[in-house]
């Protein structure tokens, strides 16, 4: 494990999103009963109430909606200023991420965004966000 970097909660809900960055894929929880999609992933569909999920890959791109430029105080394993963004995916959901090799002060609402991953060690690699 690297030292210094705060690791995400892994579990039941969230091990298939974890599994999808490791091999390049950005992926959606869906349900299988009704094909509603759900960012962040939990236990049950919150369009129909069912356990059937499954998921989608997403196509890696989408816009700022909001975001925040964090200055202090300093978080382990990050070089300040840190720009962290609430992008809008193509597919309808949203998903909050840190955008990377864009100057907080470059960073806008509409600016299109693509998905990379940062490998962290072999039990975690994280999805960052890059100008499209």
């Amino acid at each position: 494990m690297t030292a210094g970097v705060i690791r995400p909660m892994m579990g039941r809900d969230s091990q298939f999103f974890w599994d999808g960055t490791a091999i390049g894929e950005l992926r959606i929880q869906q349900c299988n009963a009704c094909d509603a999609l759900r960012f962040p992933p939990g236990p049950t569909c919150v369009e129909c109430g069912r356990f059937d999920r499954g998921h989608v890959v997403a196509a890696g791109s989408g816009t700022v909606f909001s975001y925040v430029v964090h200055r202090y105080p300093p978080v382990p394993g990050k070089e300040l200023p840190i720009v962290i963004a609430l992008v809008d995916l193509d597919e309808g959901v949203r998903m909050v991420g840190e955008v990377v090799d864009v100057a907080d002060d470059e960073i806008e609402i509409g600016m299109r965004l693509r998905v990379d991953y940062r490998r962290i060690d072999d039990e975690l690699t994280l999805p960052i966000w890059r100008r499209a």
